[in-house]
């Protein structure tokens, strides 16, 4: 079913090479009364009406940056939200006039939004919508698409990024299986007073508004926004958890080769060999099986990360 925007439809599941031709027209009010009420859910799993993010509270006037992300798992965005939450931080957003809210929507299950809260140091709230209906809904679309260069919020290389999330995943267990749909790309819409007044669809995976521009649309032209560190501590120290937990795993396998060598009580050769081999086999499984559980977000995140 086609995505209707507002001078173009989107095929929501087209197979796209290259950034795509997408425009960044605001949705028509007939638009958000279609989203208005669906669901987002919190880290609870608790619904909450798309609507109660940026509507006017009390007759107050409202603003809000909202802000789709791809899944839980890309290191584009989790890098995106990084420099966005040091360059654009809470007590700026008050400062202004009227004061801005900042929200995030992620496509995968809401139980990993602490993990997300966690690695991104995300200080705004963030939310979950696995049905994607307000990614097609707005006219946002699907692509793997890399796009011609890293952006300039991108403060680390893609091996960071892919050790970082490889770590993830090995942390998450079976969560990794619900980060989300690794093709959904986002944007970034501004309402005021319930209306959206700018919004930035992605045409890649790495297309998030840049910070400059981002900043600007807050209002903030002139202010010096915060230094952030060039290279996230989190990533040297996943590095190293990831470094110990597969020495580790090599250490495990060794002992286990080790015992299989020691006399057996029937003193047969044979079983003592194939005691090794099953070990070693089942060593190698347990690798293949964390490999594959991993696998699905990295390799989003080498054509995503």
């Amino acid at each position: 079913m086609a995505v209707e925007t507002a001078t173009q439809s989107v095929g929501p599941t087209a197979d796209f090479n290259g950034d795509i031709d997408i425009n960044h027209d605001t949705p028509r009010r007939k638009d958000l009364e279609r989203v208005a009420e669906l669901p987002v859910l919190d880290k609870d799993g608790k619904p909450h009406a798309f609507k109660s993010l940026y509507a006017p509270i009390n007759n107050e006037r409202s603003r809000t940056l909202i802000i789709f992300i791809r899944h839980f798992f890309c290191g584009n965005c989790q890098e995106y939200l990084r420099s966005l939450s040091s360059s654009v931080t809470p007590d700026i957003l008050r400062s202004l006039t009227p004061p801005m809210n900042i929200c995030i929507i992620g496509c995968g299950q809401p139980d990993l939004i602490p993990m997300y809260a966690r690695e991104t140091e995300c200080p705004y709230p963030i939310y979950a919508d696995p049905s994607k209906k307000l990614y097609a809904q707005l006219g946002m679309t699907r692509t793997l698409n890399l796009g011609p260069k890293a952006p300039q919020y991108m403060q680390y290389s893609l091996p960071s990024a892919v050790i970082r999330s490889i770590y993830q995943g090995l942390k998450t267990g079976r969560g990794a299986f619900k980060g989300g749909d690794y093709w959904q790309v986002g944007g970034e819409f501004i309402f005021d007073d319930g209306e959206v007044t700018w919004c930035h669809r992605m045409k890649n995976t790495r297309d998030h508004a840049e910070i400059p521009e981002m900043r600007r649309q807050l209002g903030l032209d002139g202010a010096t926004p915060p230094l952030r560190k060039t290279f996230s501590s989190g990533i040297r120290r996943s590095s190293s958890q990831l470094g110990r937990k597969l020495s580790d795993r090599r250490k495990s396998w060794s002992r286990s080769r080790d015992r299989s060598e020691k006399p057996s009580p029937d003193g047969s050769m044979m079983e003592k060999v194939k005691e090794d081999q099953a070990e070693e086999e089942k060593g190698e499984r347990q690798t293949k099986e964390e490999i594959k559980v991993t696998g699905a977000a990295v390799t989003s995140n080498g054509s995503t990360a």
